[in-house]
């Protein structure tokens, strides 16, 4: 069966993926990883993140992905000892010159996407050096990715949803040539997702665009000062939700969702709608349909818009900001959960209504998202909540701490 991999860039993360069905979780260690941004992983919480994932039977997958230069490369392979005593899984290794030493430790050796491993050839020379599973470059067709899984004798995965980034397997030099940050360092500040400015030399009165697509707008725009605007250097995010079948029939081992850098919530709900789609396609292939409500949960959460990446044509729309429906305001904390009547305690410091959604996380607890349709305040029932505390009928149990958003519909 095929494994569903999503992302934990921090504690909260890691519950809310579990909790929402991942087969296997993938994280940053410190210094060591292509999301320097996110907060990340130290050494000594691996034992923690092992025990978590193993309450759910979840594999992990660690994130040493960056570009190793000598002292790097040492440090990371002293590293190695400890990582493999924390009963972490695998490595996702960017470097092959590490894989004999991460399989000598025990662990298995994930060739990461960095690699650009991009046909059946470089398949077989990884397993000779021994290396378990390889993720496939992103600007592979489907039709590709099918005939070299087929071949392939180790695993193989595959992004199925998330950011894409404009550089061939991620390596690019943008944001150290502009900040002096190294993307290839995991410190991409992301220049190609600001808006950009197109200037001319004198004497041009027009842009010419060389691409065959009719409709140009996706490529520039003029602004209300008369200059040219364009977001070309940002793709939308991939979405592969409604071709669920045609990727199992690949052959492909895991499917796996981009996101360490993104909230909780997020992770919750894209994981949550891939597990249902893969189930629901497992269980029934004959009768299986694509649901509605599957991408219109995937638009309330933090995206670019949506798009097929390489899967079947080359991509060409451009992104712009945020296109989920929802902004999330930081509205409150949870006081207390009385268990024998499923109610939270909240002390909020904004507005609260009945038919309002909200979001509840914390490391325990995870990412849950509620409408509400009950409250009250010292035991009456109330329709609106401001600046207090509030008692909030909840059917899944919440901690003291957590934190309480708000979503605001845009």
């Amino acid at each position: 069966m095929v494994e569903l991999l999503a992302p934990a860039g921090n504690f909260i993360s890691l519950r809310s993926v579990l909790e929402n069905g991942a087969d296997a979780v993938y994280f940053g260690l410190d210094d060591y990883n292509m999301r320097a941004n996110a907060r990340n992983f130290t050494l000594d919480d691996l034992s923690e993140v092992s025990e978590i994932a193993g309450q759910y039977s979840a594999k992990t997958y660690l994130c040493t992905n960056i570009i190793l230069n000598e002292k790097s490369a040492l440090e990371l392979d002293e590293k190695l000892e400890t990582i493999a005593s924390a009963d972490i899984d695998g490595l996702i290794l960017s470097d092959i010159g590490l894989i004999e030493n991460c399989i000598s430790h025990g662990l298995e050796a994930h060739i990461s996407v960095q690699e650009n491993v991009s046909n059946s050839y470089t398949l077989k020379t990884l397993k000779k050096l021994g290396a378990k599973r390889a993720i496939l470059s992103r600007e592979l067709s489907l039709d590709e990715i099918t005939d070299i899984s087929k071949k392939s004798p180790i695993e193989t995965e595959i992004f199925i949803h998330g950011a894409i980034c404009m550089a061939i397997s991620g390596r690019c030099f943008l944001s150290y040539g502009l900040y002096g940050r190294s993307a290839n360092c995991g410190d991409c500040l992301q220049p190609c997702r600001k808006n950009w400015t197109l200037t001319y030399t004198e004497g041009e009165d027009k842009v010419i665009n060389f691409c065959d697509v009719e409709d140009e707008s996706f490529i520039i725009s003029k602004s209300y000062d008369d200059s040219y605007r364009t977001n070309f250097f940002s793709p939308k995010d991939m979405c592969m939700i409604e071709y669920i079948p045609e990727l199992i029939k690949s052959g492909v081992d895991s499917f796996k969702i981009e996101g360490r850098a993104r909230s909780p919530d997020y992770g919750a709900m894209v994981t949550g709608i891939y597990r249902q789609a893969i189930d629901n396609y497992l269980d029934d292939p004959l009768n299986y349909n694509v649901k509605k409500e599957w991408m219109d949960e995937l638009k309330s959460v933090f995206n670019r818009g949506f798009d097929t990446n390489f899967y079947f044509n080359t991509p060409f729309e451009t992104s712009e900001d945020n296109q989920s429906k929802y902004i999330k305001k930081d509205i409150g904390q949870v006081v207390n959960y009385y268990n024998k009547v499923n109610v939270a305690e909240l002390r909020i410091w904004d507005s609260l209504k009945i038919g309002d959604k909200i979001i509840i996380q914390g490391q325990t607890t995870g990412s849950i998202t509620h409408t509400i349709d009950s409250m009250q305040i010292e035991g009456e029932n109330v329709n609106n909540a401001l600046n207090c505390n509030v008692g909030v009928a909840i059917p899944t149990k919440v901690r003291k701490n957590d934190f309480v958003y708000k979503l605001i519909e845009r």
